[in-house]
């Protein structure tokens, strides 16, 4: 079980790094937008890894108050977002 928790570990803190890249070096407002949504979907799914790992369900509050605070965030900066410059 350990090794499936460092394997889990390895790939979310390497796509946590590469969307932050994403986030830093986005060209457009869309790319940070989605780069910003992974990482909350990436801190998520590191959330349910350990709860996991764990077999602690005091965590489930937070997985699903982070899943609800990242949709709405998304969902109205894309009503609510400014065209970018060509």
């Amino acid at each position: 079980m350990t090794i499936v928790l460092v394997i889990a570990g390895v790939m979310l803190t390497v796509a946590a790094l590469l969307t932050t890249y994403r986030l830093l070096a986005g060209p457009s407002t869309l790319d940070r937008l989605v780069a910003m949504d992974t990482l909350v979907a990436a801190a998520t799914c590191g959330l349910a890894v350990w709860a996991a790992y764990t077999l602690d369900t005091t965590v489930v509050p937070a997985i699903v108050a982070l899943s609800l605070v990242g949709f709405v965030g998304s969902v109205s900066v894309a009503r609510f977002r400014v065209r970018d410059d060509q």
